[in-house]
């Protein structure tokens, strides 16, 4: 009993550590695509979303869920979807993955506890303390300064953020998130068309940057979330949220290791800020549902 229980604990955790290796993944290869590669934002949202949709597709048909209603998703969540996605790849032009990910990591969270607060969830003081601090560190990061990112760039990756805090919120009561999340990815197939044909004139799909689309799409995000779909329910919405504030730290060790990018003393004193301000949250007992990692 103490032995089969030890086995799945790390079995869990190790699941649990692949899919935060995935989704840091997703803004590393979305970086090194678009930073050292002829690959554009417009050509890699449409090579993410559509491998990602065919590999959450196949896993479904080996599940035999297809003749069954698998699939699911609807037509808002899959806009929410594509939001984030194309806002994500435009944003990564300008930013470095670490920088990029803690913005979306901290409008994410602070989206999800803005709509708890919206919906009349009780905060202790502590928790709010933390949701300030939280926002403060975000604010810090955009205040103009010689080490700060591009204003644009970090407001687009804001409102990727945003969207995906809305995209997680909607998918929070699903029955079948696997289903749920294939069926949204294939709904922003059309979105992704019209994205092709706005962007036709400057598209350009460098073969290098494809691959990484691709590895974006069908390994950080379709096994990903398959992975994480399969462990969420051995986890409490408490130890699934401190395991999300893992995302922006490998996304920097990443970036370090993989990219050569250097962190700024403003960046780690912000990161600080942001991520101690949500642990503050989630350790003072929010109901706050654990956010769908990006």
């Amino acid at each position: 009993m103490n032995a089969s229980h030890a086995s799945l604990d790390g079995r869990t955790a190790s699941l649990a550590s692949l899919a935060m290796l995935a989704f840091a993944g997703n803004s590393l290869l979305c970086r090194a695509a678009l930073a050292g590669t002829a690959m554009d934002a417009a050509g890699f949202t449409v090579v993410r979303l559509a491998s990602g949709a065919l590999v959450l597709w196949v896993l479904l048909r080996m599940r035999h869920s297809a003749s069954t209603g698998g699939g699911g998703g609807n037509w808002p969540s899959a806009i929410a979807l594509f939001a984030y996605a194309a806002a994500f790849s435009f944003a990564y032009v300008q930013l470095s993955a670490a920088t990029g990910a803690l913005l979306l990591f901290g409008a994410v969270q602070a989206t999800m506890i803005g709509a708890g607060m919206a919906r009349g969830e009780r905060f202790r003081a502590i928790q709010l303390a933390g949701f300030a601090l939280a926002l403060v560190g975000l604010a810090a990061l955009l205040l103009p300064g010689a080490t700060a990112p591009p204003l644009d760039g970090a407001l687009t990756m804001v409102g990727a953020g945003i969207a995906w805090g809305a995209y997680s919120l909607r998918g929070g009561r699903a029955l079948d998130p696997l289903g749920e999340t294939a069926g949204n990815f294939l709904r922003t197939l059309p979105f992704a068309a019209l994205l092709a044909l706005a962007a036709s004139g400057s598209l350009s799909l460098d073969p290098s940057g494809i691959a990484l689309a691709a590895a974006s799409g069908a390994l950080a995000s379709g096994l990903g979330y398959a992975v994480w779909y399969a462990v969420l329910p051995r986890l409490s919405a408490l130890r699934a949220s401190i395991l999300q504030l893992s995302v922006p730290v490998l996304t920097a060790l990443g970036g370090v290791a993989l990219l050569a990018e250097v962190l700024s003393l403003r960046l780690v004193a912000c990161s600080a800020a942001v991520l101690g301000g949500v642990l503050l949250v989630v350790l003072s007992g929010s109901r706050m549902r654990a956010a769908q990692a990006p």
